[in-house]
């Protein structure tokens, strides 16, 4: 696990002293070692840089040093290839010789032998940088399903690359200007989804595509190898479910197995929840060590799984730590979250990870994660109740659904006498409008995930801005061999799993040097999972009800039968208490008018209607206070 950057300079300007900031400020990324590489093409001016932060987790010694070289191309990569030593077998059949233990040398010389249709073999979480001096081109990599972030950046004869924005600050071509329209996207999603960024002419390259940069002709073209639509768009399989069950089963089996390969100490983020207790108990029967297994809980009510975690730890027999998140631990840590997501973010779980992630590092380098498990096996209440919503407003005839949306948007919803007295009433009513004119059950999860409506965004964003396309739009892609419910399987793959949770866990993760692993998100489960019947995940009213069947032979049934939990904070009572401060500086009337980005009087009115009891939005409020902390830090 590592940290890359670097640029493509037409003009010649960038040096070695700009590379070694841009490649230095991530150190956290990887704090073991560091190498700056840079190129003067003649006989015009183009200077390439790369560099690289190494966390050392495979091959501990020199010759896993990065960049690396073979012949005419070098290389700078952030992840791990899990299936390296196969790979690494085939090319010693071509007589490929090796000097190192690394997955990096393997990558190399597969690049070398198959070029880019490499990238089919490898199976990890991986951003790659290629310069091949033959072809004249960069090419530029993203993992399948985006776990490893790359961040690319274009403005006239300069072009960035690295794995987090703070790289591209240390670059002095680089203009930091606001994108509006990324701005409208984080309030309504609390992330901004691929391939926006927050900066204008700066983008994330797209999970399972990469950017080849001619040298000489200065065209940048981006490619996809791989969309999890392809996987939901094949054939729905005719087996049985004991069939299904065997053939997940021994996919997660070797998943998970792969991700224990390392040269330095393993553990695991357990919840309680089907997911974690499911990789914990398939990883600890077949281990003869204790694993150790990490929790993080609160003391209030409605948010602690840390009984349950310690329940199946015990089950199971892992080493189990636990540790309690409060008020002052937050203090601690949202100071931080501007520096550690230097991109806005507002997930309040980043929080609590980022809090795991700090315990996990005392006593392991990887830790392994869970996460994918929601979006593979239906498990969000969100699936059964956006086609509740579907079905519902489906009985109202088309052609009135228009109207009666436009008749809504007519109505002030906060005169409604019911909204004082119900919580965030006005949102509610502004997505059941949208919802009304929703054309499937993709676009009526799109409303739900909404935190604020297109409606309320433009009260609270001064300047105007128009919505891009997202992933959420791709819906039109999927064949009909997918029902409703693989569908919004496959939109929440490619938006919420991918720029919410993922990016929470790396920046969480990464911010104190420890690699965190998606055992879930193997290609090759995503790839067989996604051609399952949708009512082997979701039956009689049971979500993840394959993974469940799995996860009971280990585990006993009554001990997992419980309400699903988030992994949320509780910001409504902290927020009243000792983090009250936090709103009334950032969110000050005077700031925001000076600032110009938001409508001052609306953004205090919301404020001051939460701290004085009313039942307004929090996640929004908290939303605007991420921001003002990120401008303030970035800006």
């Amino acid at each position: 696990m590592c940290g890359i950057s670097g640029f493509i300079d037409f003009k010649g300007n960038s040096n070695e002293v700009i590379l070694k900031n841009m490649t230095d400020v991530i150190h956290h990324r990887g704090p073991d070692d560091s190498g700056y590489s840079l190129h003067h093409l003649s006989p015009n001016k183009t200077t390439i840089g790369l560099g690289h932060r190494r966390l050392s987790i495979l091959d501990l010694s020199k010759y896993g040093h990065q960049p690396m070289s073979f012949e005419d191309i070098e290389i700078v990569y952030n992840g791990e290839v899990y299936n390296f030593a196969e790979i690494k077998e085939e090319l010693l059949a071509y007589n490929y010789h090796f000097e190192s233990h690394s997955d990096t040398e393997v990558i190399l010389k597969a690049y070398h032998k198959w070029g880019l249709e490499a990238v089919h073999k490898f199976n990890g979480m991986f951003a790659i940088t290629i310069y091949d001096k033959v072809k004249n081109k960069v090419f530029i990599i993203r993992d399948r399903s985006g776990i490893k972030p790359l961040f690319w950046y274009k403005k006239e004869d300069i072009i960035l690359y690295a794995s987090e924005l703070k790289s591209f600050h240390q670059h002095p071509q680089f203009q930091k200007v606001l994108n509006t329209n990324s701005l409208a996207l984080f309030l309504q999603y609390q992330y901004i989804p691929e391939p926006h960024s927050i900066f204008e002419n700066c983008f994330k390259l797209q999970a399972g595509h990469y950017l080849e940069i001619d040298l000489k002709s200065k065209e940048i073209n981006q490619h996809k190898y791989w969309d999890v639509i392809d996987a939901y768009n094949k054939p729905k399989l005719d087996i049985s479910e004991d069939e299904a069950v065997q053939k997940t089963e021994e996919i997660l089996t070797s998943a998970f197995n792969y991700r224990m390969v390392s040269d330095v100490p393993v553990g695991i983020f357990l919840s309680g929840g089907y997911d974690s207790s499911l990789v914990t108990a398939l990883l600890q029967k077949d281990s003869s060590q204790k694993l150790k297994t990490f929790t993080i809980g609160f003391h209030e009510k409605g948010y602690d799984e840390t009984p349950y975690a310690r329940e199946v730890a015990k089950h199971v027999g892992t080493d189990h730590t636990e540790y309690y998140c409060t008020q002052k631990d937050a203090l601690e840590i949202i100071p931080k979250l501007a520096e550690i997501y230097d991109e806005p973010f507002s997930d309040d779980s980043a929080i609590p990870t980022t809090l795991v992630s700090q315990l996990a590092r005392k006593d392991v380098t990887v830790a392994l994660s869970a996460d994918g498990g929601d979006e593979l096996f239906a498990g969000y209440n969100k699936y059964s109740l956006s086609q509740q919503y579907h079905k519902t407003f489906s009985k109202i005839p088309q052609l009135a659904r228009s109207p009666l949306s436009s008749l809504m948007g007519k109505i002030d919803p906060s005169q409604i006498p019911i909204a004082k007295n119900s919580d965030n009433f006005t949102t509610k009513y502004e997505k059941a409008k949208n919802i009304l004119t929703a054309k499937n059950c993709v676009g009526v999860m799109q409303n739900v995930a909404h935190q604020i409506t297109d409606h309320e965004l433009r009260k609270i964003i001064k300047n105007d801005f128009a919505l891009p396309l997202t992933n959420f739009d791709a819906t039109p892609q999927l064949s009909e061999s997918n029902d409703n419910l693989n569908s919004m399987l496959a939109i929440d793959y490619k938006t919420y799993m991918l720029d919410d949770i993922l990016t929470k866990v790396d920046r969480a993760t990464m911010s104190v040097s420890l690699e965190g692993r998606e055992p879930l998100l193997d290609y090759r489960i995503i790839e067989f999972v996604a051609t399952l019947p949708s009512h082997y995940k979701y039956k009689n009213g049971v979500s993840k009800h394959i993974l469940k069947e799995i996860t009971h032979k280990y585990i006993p049934k009554k001990m997992m039968d419980r309400p699903k939990m988030g992994f949320g904070v509780p910001l409504m009572e902290w927020f009243k208490d000792e983090l009250k401060e936090y709103f009334l500086v950032y969110l000050d009337e005077n700031r925001l008018e000076q600032e110009g980005i938001f409508n001052a009087k609306e953004v205090v009115l919301m404020r001051d209607r939460y701290l004085r009891g009313d039942r307004v939005s929090i996640e929004t409020l908290w939303s605007l206070l991420v921001f003002q902390m990120w401008y303030e830090k970035w800006m």
